[in-house]
């Protein structure tokens, strides 16, 4: 075995689970890299959409629960602050995509729905095949339980779209917290792996060096 050979055995890939559509369904509406990015998404089926502000992610999170619906025509569900679900669903029918505010499981519409994180306890997680978080830096920022409580509740989801404008590439609190809500390894998992001790301190973690 070579040195590529052996960097090569050592990847740690997150598999692709998801949908394999052209993108050629995805372009109406949505700019090139828009559709690059939904469409893979789509693929690995569990994915994190981090982009800047201002590039669309409304428009490629709900192109992408249109086909996972379109696909399994099961229920796709999109959690996002209170202010957001309405104008996610006016940006929505602005290209097409009809998605329907509900504020329980009996609102819940065969296609693409929407809530706010405040009523997921009024939902069965279970009945969902696809789940968005948007503004997904919400599983850093809100509190220990509710993080918690998201995980737990769509562990078994098939499809899972992360979305955020502002995820921290230093921040290893939403590395590992991302990384569990999308199925890849736990928080734990995450720090045990590539992460040391900063200097003997317990709270401080930073990057291992090369072996």
């Amino acid at each position: 075995m070579n040195y590529k050979d052996f960097l090569e055995s050592k990847r740690i890939e997150h598999p692709s689970t998801g949908l394999d559509v052209s993108r050629d369904e995805l372009s109406p509406y949505l700019f090139p890299f828009q559709t690059d990015l939904t469409w893979w998404g789509l693929k690995k089926g569990r994915a994190g959409l981090f982009t800047a502000t201002g590039t669309g992610k409304t428009r490629m999170e709900c192109r992408w629960s249109e086909q996972v619906h379109k696909a399994t025509n099961e229920n796709v569900l999109i959690l996002a602050p209170l202010a957001v679900s309405m104008q996610t669903v006016r940006e929505a029918a602005g290209i097409g995509i009809t998605v329907y505010p509900c504020r329980t499981q009996a609102d819940v519409k065969p296609g693409v729905n929407i809530t706010n994180y405040e009523m997921l306890h009024h939902f069965k997680p279970h009945k969902f095949v696809g789940v968005v978080i948007d503004e997904s830096s919400c599983l850093k920022a809100y509190n220990g339980k509710f993080r918690q409580y998201v995980t737990d509740a769509f562990y078994h989801t098939p499809f899972k779209l992360s979305a955020t404008a502002t995820p921290s590439p230093n921040d290893y609190i939403e590395l590992g917290t991302q990384a569990e809500f999308l199925g890849v390894m736990s928080r734990n998992e995450m720090l045990s792996m590539f992460f040391t001790h900063d200097g003997g301190q317990t709270s401080q973690w930073r990057l291992k060096g090369h072996a």
